[in-house]
């Protein structure tokens, strides 16, 4: 039976589109569904503030009546402009083992785009650099976070099959907690304290946090700015970052340095694995998942790195060590057993040099893979 590519317009469509990568991957005991409420409005223009500045499109594959695949495109003219080039980028592509269905729906998005002048395609990568990104490539025994992707092995043959090649590789991280704290790191956050006059904010509730959360997210951008994909958030998008974080994370792992002026250098933002709540809730919150996200506050093991970031000019100055050794003390308190980084790019020294002095252990890998649109 003939494969048919439709555009995503329809109420009913948008629901089969999300719906499709839950049923894809029903019985696999690795991934997890991302959490509805925040994912179906990322394509509603009057919910999502990146389409100040982007331009998308969305397909289903059907077979008969069957969906068997989905993919959207993104153009970031903010980017492109910044950049001076001509790229899109796919996203929420998911698919059966099939190469005829992904070249059905990749021709799609190709013809797309190169109607719009675009010379290039990479991704898997989204709207934002909070957006989930990168292909699995490595790590198919783990279970995934609330922030990655997760897909079946045959996705990165489908890609090479079509033309497609790595751009850039992410790594990721199990960091073990030690049994005690680490000397060197509590004897350098102490001097960094002392010498520089960093503080360590204390908040005994979240609205506490308000007042500093969008200077820690201009400050993100400031950070990240020089990083692969990497478009600086507007205020309205950070408005909905800090609604995303905010009401999950827990104050024991919500990090925020300030200097003598009592201006944010750096960061850190962690919360208990929601992970097994979520995926038996099949991404709904509510009842279940809220019930199963509530006990993970009180009893777990396993830590979910969200963001760590500190002001360039401060690197190399124990702003890290601050916080690194105030998780370390919560994580030993709370009997947890390791933290699971988020993506890092494999050639972002600074971050993966934090981990130096702990047992890691690199258990996943995804990539952001690219191709010309030029002559073929």
């Amino acid at each position: 039976m003939m494969i048919e590519i439709k555009e995503v317009t329809t109420r009913a469509q948008w629901r089969q589109f999300h719906r499709f990568v839950n049923e894809l991957y029903e019985d696999n005991p690795y991934f997890v569904p991302a959490i509805k409420i925040d994912e179906t409005p990322t394509f509603n223009p009057k919910k999502n503030p990146a389409y100040e500045y982007c331009e998308t499109i969305a397909f289903l594959a059907l077979r008969g009546t069957e969906v068997v695949g989905r993919i959207a495109a993104i153009i970031n003219t903010k980017l492109n402009a910044m950049k001076n080039m001509k790229e899109m980028r796919f996203t929420r592509w998911d698919v059966i083992d099939d190469i005829t269905v992904s070249r059905a729906l990749f021709d799609a998005i190709f013809d797309w785009g190169r109607q719009r002048g675009m010379e290039r395609i990479i991704g898997p990568i989204g709207f934002s650099d909070l957006d989930k990104q990168g292909l699995l490539v490595e790590g198919f025994d783990q279970l995934s976070m609330i922030i990655t992707l997760y897909n079946h092995p045959y996705y990165a043959l489908h890609l090479e099959a079509l033309g497609f090649a790595k751009d850039i590789d992410w790594v990721e991280y199990k960091v073990f907690v030690p049994a005690q704290v680490d000397s060197r790191i509590d004897r350098i956050a102490t001097i960094a304290q002392k010498r520089h006059g960093y503080r360590l904010l204390s908040f005994k509730r979240k609205k506490e946090v308000i007042p500093y959360a969008k200077e820690m997210f201009h400050m993100y951008n400031h950070s990240f700015g020089d990083l692969y994909g990497f478009c600086p958030l507007t205020d309205r998008q950070i408005d909905v970052a800090v609604k995303q974080f905010f009401s999950l994370v827990s104050l024991d792992y919500l990090y925020v340095i300030v200097d003598k002026e009592d201006a944010v250098i750096g960061f850190g933002i962690m919360a208990p694995s929601f992970a097994p709540a979520i995926k038996a809730s099949g991404g709904r919150l509510f009842p279940f998942g809220l019930l199963g996200i509530l006990k993970a506050f009180r009893h777990h093991e396993v830590l979910d790195m969200y963001l760590i970031a500190v002001k360039p000019e401060y690197f190399g100055r124990g702003v890290a060590a601050v916080i690194l050794n105030e998780g370390i003390k919560k994580a030993i308190a709370n009997g947890v057993r390791w933290a699971e980084t988020g993506p890092e790019l494999e050639n972002n020294d600074n971050v993966q040099t934090l981990w130096s002095g702990f047992e890691t252990e690199q258990h996943k890998r995804r990539r952001c893979y690219a191709r010309s649109l030029i002559g073929s």
